[in-house]
């Protein structure tokens, strides 16, 4: 009985030992797992995530992304030089804008100016001449001229003249002359050629015809070659006219007057 009894005991606490231990492995294997545990979770689920991710993108749903990303990225840069070609026009608005009104300026200047373009004696031109003021000439012009301001001639012109006053002092014109304003051909010229201006007063000779819508002056010194139209027209004694002389801008209608009576 004593030898069982020892027996019993020695295999107790070896059952006892082996308990301990394994108790004390499992412990420390429930640590490590613990410590470990949440890295190894970690990593397995993001690579588990990664494989789903590449699971559900095909290829195709790769390029679709793509080409939407570039798609949009085109439509922004269209935008942005949509909108620095709007901003360049812009500047070039403003740059040019006061350029145009300095332009408009100085031609309002021009129209008023009060420079003079002087061609002298001897000097011959041809060719036409445009003048922003006036032009006084001496000299010969094979050409037309135009002028904004008043145009003085005692020299020859071979043209027509265009200019807002006219005055001929001992000149030889050959070609019409049309002027906005007052036109006085002086004692010694002679101008072959039509006459149009808002007023005249003539000592000179003129072959042409003569329209004018104020009044007209037939000097002593005069001699016409040509019809006149004029809203009145004084005729001095010694002046010589060969025409049909017609005051159709008069106020008083003469066709009027007789229809009635």
């Amino acid at each position: 009985m004593g030898f069982f009894k020892d027996f019993r005991e020695d295999l107790s606490q070896a059952v006892n030992e082996l308990s301990d231990d394994a108790a004390k492995i499992a412990g420390a294997g429930k640590k490590n797992t613990e410590e470990v545990l949440p890295d190894d979770i970690m990593v397995d689920t993001l690579a588990g995530e990664d494989a789903g991710m590449e699971d559900k993108m095909s290829d195709g749903d790769m390029e679709q992304s793509l080409s939407k990303a570039l798609a949009d990225i085109n439509i922004a840069n269209e935008k942005n030089a949509e909108t620095a070609k709007a901003n360049e026009s812009e500047k070039k608005q403003d740059i040019e804008k006061p350029v145009q009104e300095k332009q408009t300026d100085d031609e309002g200047d021009a129209s008023v100016s009060d420079e003079t373009a002087i061609i002298t004696p001897g000097l011959v031109i041809k060719g036409d001449i445009t003048s922003a003021g006036s032009v006084e000439l001496l000299g010969m012009v094979e050409g037309n001229v135009i002028c904004k301001g008043k145009l003085i001639v005692s020299g020859t012109i071979k043209g027509n003249s265009t200019s807002s006053d006219f005055f001929a002092d001992k000149a030889k014109i050959t070609g019409d002359v049309q002027c906005d304003g007052p036109a006085k051909i002086g004692s010694g010229s002679v101008i072959i050629g039509n006459l149009v201006a808002t007023s005249a007063v003539i000592a000179g000779a003129i072959k042409g015809d003569i329209d004018v819508q104020g009044p007209v002056i037939i000097d002593t010194t005069a001699i016409v070659m040509g019809d006149i139209k004029s809203k009145l027209v004084q005729i001095n004694n010694g002046a010589v006219i060969e025409g049909h002389c017609s005051q159709c801008y008069s106020d008083n209608n003469p066709k009027k007057f007789f229809d009635e009576n």
